[in-house]
């Protein structure tokens, strides 16, 4: 009887011990992605595993962390995270996700969507396979990253590449930061778009690098108060405004803000460029204190992108280009193109572009422009 009694008291005593040890992930809210079946192992599909963490992390109360631990490849034919949540999620990307070949695509143009989720940080690699893609270019190719309807956005440190297609793609968001995001796909690779934002407002994109086969960051229709700060691209196309107005449609951009960027061997630096035919406006955009490295086409607008020129309402208006410095491929080093209702309020201001080529002058080149330059190389008399 005695030893029955010393039992009942050490079990006693300890029991609350080890209830605490097996409630540990729900008190801290912690969810491992191996607790729920990942291998993590580089060929398993560990998709399901996934999907059945991030719902328990979705479901917790406060704030949780998915966890995806590092030393581990985890390949994931497709996710949909999918809110609303009562929780805010990190989601700790240690380890790194890789997509499947374009052999075992299971259909689909997103590989990875985050979508009315409100407060989540994520930081991590992704491998998206694109060279598996690449060499089809007319195929449906699947977009890395998607993000819609989401809110208070925090992704940092992310590393993502070779995107079969676009890398990063936001529409509907408010309020987002991505930061020391690294993007890395060759100039070869089609459509590979490092940022694609739409219909979003009030998103920044700082301190980052972006190699890619196409625009390094597309604003299109419906974005509003983006600044870029501090991005470096190249290879890419540049950091562009549009394509706006494609097929008729009513595309509207206003209060860009793209500060202290670098370009490196790119296509284009500044674009804006819109359809014949559609309707909208792109206005308030500045770009200033720009460094350009042996860029093809420094600053360019075109209304006539892709078509046959004749009249657009897409108007352009508002337009401040200050303090651009380096090197243009080209003789022409600012090509304003736009359509004849003309572009107006163009404001070019203590900038130097000179030719890669030493001892070569460069040159600017307008249609329907107007607007004012001061203290800048090369001249833009051409303005009205």
């Amino acid at each position: 009887m005695q030893g029955f009694i010393i039992f009942v008291l050490i079990f006693g005593f300890i029991s609350p011990c080890l209830c605490t040890g097996l409630n540990v992930e729900t008190k801290n809210n912690i969810f491992n992605v191996l607790q729920y079946g990942a291998r993590g192992d580089g060929k398993s599909d560990d998709s399901q595993a996934f999907l059945s963490a991030w719902r328990r992390a979705c479901k917790a109360v406060g704030m949780s962390t998915l966890v995806i631990p590092a030393g581990r490849s985890f390949m994931v034919t497709k996710l949909n995270f999918n809110g609303p949540c009562t929780a805010k999620i990190l989601i700790q990307l240690e380890g790194e996700i890789i997509a499947p070949p374009k052999a075992a695509w299971k259909g689909g143009l997103i590989w990875i969507s985050v979508e009315y989720v409100n407060g989540l940080t994520i930081d991590g690699i992704l491998h998206g396979q694109g060279p598996t893609w690449w060499q089809c270019p007319t195929c449906n190719r699947p977009m890395m990253l998607f993000f819609h309807s989401c809110k208070s956005l925090n992704v940092r440190k992310l590393r993502i590449r070779n995107s079969p297609r676009s890398h990063t793609s936001i529409t509907m968001c408010q309020d987002a930061t991505f930061s020391n995001i690294a993007i890395n796909s060759p100039v070869t690779s089609p459509n590979t778009d490092g940022f694609d934002i739409a219909h979003s407002s009030n998103i920044l994109i700082e301190d980052s690098y972006i190699k890619s086969g196409d625009d390094c960051i597309a604003l299109n229709g419906g974005s509003f108060f983006v600044n870029a700060t501090g991005v470096t691209c190249g290879p890419g196309h540049g950091i562009s405004v549009g394509s706006l107005g494609r097929n008729g449609a009513n595309d509207q951009v206003s209060n860009i803000y793209v500060r202290n960027c670098t370009f490196i061997g790119t296509t284009n630096g500044a674009r804006i460029k819109t359809f014949s035919g559609g309707s909208g406006y792109a206005k308030q955009i500045t770009f200033e204190q720009i460094i350009l490295v042996n860029v093809l086409n420094p600053i360019i607008i075109d209304q006539n992108y892709h078509i046959v020129p004749k009249e657009t309402d897409v108007s352009v208006s508002d337009v401040t280009y200050r303090g651009f410095t380096g090197t243009s491929a080209s003789d022409v080093a600012i090509a304003l193109k736009c359509s004849p209702s003309g572009c107006f309020g163009l404001l070019f201001d203590q900038n130097n572009i000179v030719s890669t080529q030493p001892g070569k002058k460069t040159s600017s080149f307008c249609i329907n422009a107007h607007g004012s330059a001061r203290n800048t190389i090369p001249s833009v008399s051409c303005l009205k």
